[in-house]
């Protein structure tokens, strides 16, 4: 059994100066170790063990929304052989107690390195689609996590008051960022999600699957700007193909774009004798130059399933001059007609220049500030503000009921009602419509998203559903009003299972779902085991 302090040499490789450490992701496979694929895998795996170039092994968690093997297969043979190893966990197929017991595994089995993940939706199985589960995403995670940390308290019984503090876990956590969205409120919300990740215990960052270098610099002006640079950033390398690069263009993988000048490309020379071998070596080496010279920590390299090929495109990668990167950097900025980017674009580079921001705090219209909306901002101040307007006497009613924690069947009758009509209420008992801009996450968020965006949306659209998201149209209530920077002030939300089916305004005013926890521990009650810490309190 190796010690649990003992692997905890990530952390350090990625706070070392003048070192560009590299990460390769290792997709996990269905079936049983034995199968014909999986002893490809294996034998991958193996070489990127005792290869001096790697300096991190990275295993995925049913990628795609496919079920595969568990990384604690792969992995295990990596770890104990003395390289570190990432395992991905995901929120798609576990509720929080599962991931909380599965963190455990890892903790006693020596795994230290977890980089936290939403989750891509479910794909269709053999018997139809999986159930997903989304019971908390990557900021709940990360919070799980940063908790066990620090001594996760729990209860010593059911029935009893009395807490134990567990002993700390010493995980190195990471998390992903998007910062290759398209459109100001789809970009803006990942950026603040971001806050919120690192807020909540993540000790690095990943971005997502990008090829555009000026958006890659857009995303380390904004750490430097909000002093979030203390938190090292891993650029994310994919070795592209021609199939591969069809299924990007396609959008049929979530979250990341390929656009048609760079897919056109990539189809020119996958036609060519070697179907483009040598091309997409030159480009993943040039990515790694381009995140090097842009001062990210180390690269992650992901699409390469075959050791000559990484060899390969670490001897380019070692073949260019210091500042051949600037040239690569220029040629590799492949963005969208309209695209919306945070900086403007220095003249000599064309990167990112940090001290000319292209965001505009004045309050601008939008077509998702509806009469709803309003109406709904209006009867939350009247209806929902501690001590003032109609709280007092709802809580009063509330009172005189057999149950008191719920209102009269009448007062019941014309919320579930209302809900229902403005916003496809799910009867949830927990309710987040004033923290997503009077928007129902239950009803039109595939993955229940109360914590921000996910990562997956193509061109502002829901990856599952089809419809704008709904941070995004958040986001525009929200810049409406010149506050869009309060997007995201009041996470992170674990919403409470055992409301479900239960008056969520009646929760709120007796202090029993999350908002209303929070409130009431900012007037000094304790926390109990299941609440997050205090938040500003919104509800309708």
């Amino acid at each position: 059994m190796i010690e649990l302090q003992q692997n905890l040499r990530l952390k350090e490789i990625l706070h070392e100066e003048d070192r560009f450490p590299l990460g390769v992701e290792l997709v996990s496979t269905r079936g049983t170790m034995t199968q014909q694929q999986s002893l490809k895998t294996r034998g991958f795996a193996e070489q990127l063990t005792y290869s001096d170039q790697v300096d991190w092994v990275s295993i995925t968690d049913n990628a795609g929304g496919n079920p595969q093997m568990a990384p604690l297969a792969l992995g295990t043979p990596i770890l104990y052989a003395g390289k570190e190893v990432v395992v991905h966990l995901t929120c798609k197929d576990l509720n929080r107690h599962a991931l909380e017991s599965q963190l455990w595994m890892y903790a006693s089995q020596g795994f230290h390195n977890v980089l936290a993940l939403t989750g891509d939706y479910p794909m269709s199985g053999p018997e139809g689609l999986a159930k997903p589960v989304f019971d908390i995403d990557s900021v709940g995670l990360l919070h799980v996590i940063q908790r066990m940390n620090n001594g996760l308290e729990v209860k010593c019984s059911p029935s009893s008051n009395k807490t134990k503090k567990l002993d700390g876990t010493y995980f190195f956590s990471g998390a992903v960022c998007t910062p290759f969205k398209c459109t100001e409120n789809t970009l803006l919300p990942q950026y603040y999600k971001l806050e919120k990740k690192i807020e909540n215990g993540a000790d690095f960052i990943i971005p997502q699957i990008g090829f555009d270098a000026r958006k890659a610099s857009e995303l380390m002006a904004y750490m430097r700007n909000w002093s979030l640079s203390q938190v090292p950033v891993i650029g994310n390398v994919y070795v592209l193909s021609g199939f591969v690069s069809r299924l990007f263009h396609q959008q049929k993988i979530p979250g990341v774009v390929v656009t048609s000048e760079l897919n056109d490309l990539c189809q020119k020379h996958a036609r060519s004798a070697d179907k483009g071998k040598a091309f997409f070596r030159e480009f993943a080496a040039k990515q790694i130059a381009i995140y090097q010279g842009l001062g990210y920590k180390g690269a992650y390299l992901g699409g390469v399933h075959d050791y000559h090929d990484l060899e390969q495109i670490l001897s380019i990668k070692d073949s260019f001059t210091p500042d051949d990167w600037k040239s690569f950097a220029r040629e590799m900025c492949y963005s969208r007609e309209g695209e919306f980017f945070l900086y403007a674009a220095d003249s000599d580079t064309g990167l990112a220049d940090p001290n000319r921001c292209n965001l505009s705090s004045t309050p601008q219209k939008s077509k998702h500030v509806t009469f709803n909306y309003k109406m709904a901002k209006l009867f939350h101040r009247v209806a929902f503000e501690n001590g003032t307007g109609l709280a007092p006497l709802a809580k009063r009613l509330c009172n005189k009921g057999a149950d008191h924690t719920q209102p009269p069947k009448w007062l019941r009758a014309i919320e579930h009602a209302s809900k229902a009509t403005l916003f496809s209420c799910q009867d949830c008992g927990d309710c987040s419509l004033g923290e997503t801009g009077f928007l129902c996450p239950e009803s039109q968020c595939a993955k229940n998203q109360r914590n921000g965006p996910c990562g997956g949306t193509r061109d502002g659209r829901c990856e599952v559903l089809d419809v704008d998201c709904i941070w995004s149209r958040a986001y525009d209530r929200k810049k409406s009003e010149g506050c869009a920077d309060e997007l995201l002030d009041f996470v992170p939300v674990f919403q409470d299972q055992s409301l479900r089916g239960s008056s969520g305004w009646a929760n709120y005013w007796h202090e029993l779902d999350h908002p209303g926890k929070a409130a009431n521990a900012q007037k000094g009650a304790p926390l109990s085991n299941n609440t997050i810490n205090p938040t500003t309190p919104n509800k309708i």
